[in-house]
């Protein structure tokens, strides 16, 4: 693992998200770190790094408007039974993953673009984003990059369900990777889903701690 521990991992983990959602800077706490998000369904988030049953109850008791969120690195089944009244989980089983990233004298921007596709970098205000378009600019497929100091945290990692299947996700990761190493991050992080752990253990990605969202609302979007 590129990182000396789980702890560090979610550190970079954190900082490199508000980064890439525009969110306000982590406040750091004994136990992790709180974020204001500042979306109407995802108001603010604690993350966990170190969890534990009398803490999540008492941070899920005293957040009780909608739209507060919490993330872990506990099982889904660990969580739940320590979340106060009002509060689920939100958003299915996850994991946070890490892979050393190639120097920028390796690193290479992606080729091979399948026909009928093309692929596009910018970046701006510290976040990279690659899309991928059919030929007559239908979205297929993106994803997008912070790079704070030596992190990278690579971030909402997409493909269309018409065009799965097809080598598009790969795509962006190397597209993301290359431009992180780019801009000298060495290590890279991320929250994934089943399927997309899937895809980034087969590019050298390995699974540091399970990662499981929950939800003070009815609403589970933003996650």
């Amino acid at each position: 693992m590129p990182y000396a521990h789980t702890a560090e991992a979610a550190r970079a983990w954190v900082h490199g998200w508000t980064l890439s959602r525009g969110a306000a800077e982590p406040v750091p706490r004994s136990w992790g770190f709180t974020i204001d998000v500042g979306l109407p369904g995802h108001v603010m988030r604690h993350v966990l790094h170190s969890a534990d049953e009398a803490t999540v109850r008492e941070l899920t008791g005293h957040a009780t408007a909608p739209g507060a969120w919490l993330k872990a690195l506990v099982p889904p089944e660990t969580l739940e039974p320590w979340l106060a009244p009002g509060w689920r989980l939100a958003g299915g089983p996850g994991y946070l993953m890490s892979a050393p990233l190639p120097g920028a004298d390796a690193a290479r921007a992606p080729t091979g673009t399948p026909d009928g596709y093309r692929l596009d970098t910018w970046t701006r205000a510290g976040v990279t984003r690659v899309l991928v378009r059919t030929a007559d600019g239908t979205f297929a497929a993106r994803g997008q990059v912070a790079v704070t100091g030596l992190g990278a945290v690579v971030d909402q990692v997409e493909t269309d369900p018409a065009h799965q299947r097809r080598g598009l996700g790969r795509l962006v990761m190397r597209g993301l990777t290359a431009a992180a190493a780019g801009q000298g991050a060495t290590a890279g992080v991320l929250g994934a889903t089943p399927e997309g752990r899937a895809l980034y253990e087969t590019m050298g990605w390995r699974t540091v701690a399970p990662l499981t969202g929950a939800m003070r609302g009815p609403d589970a979007s933003g996650t």
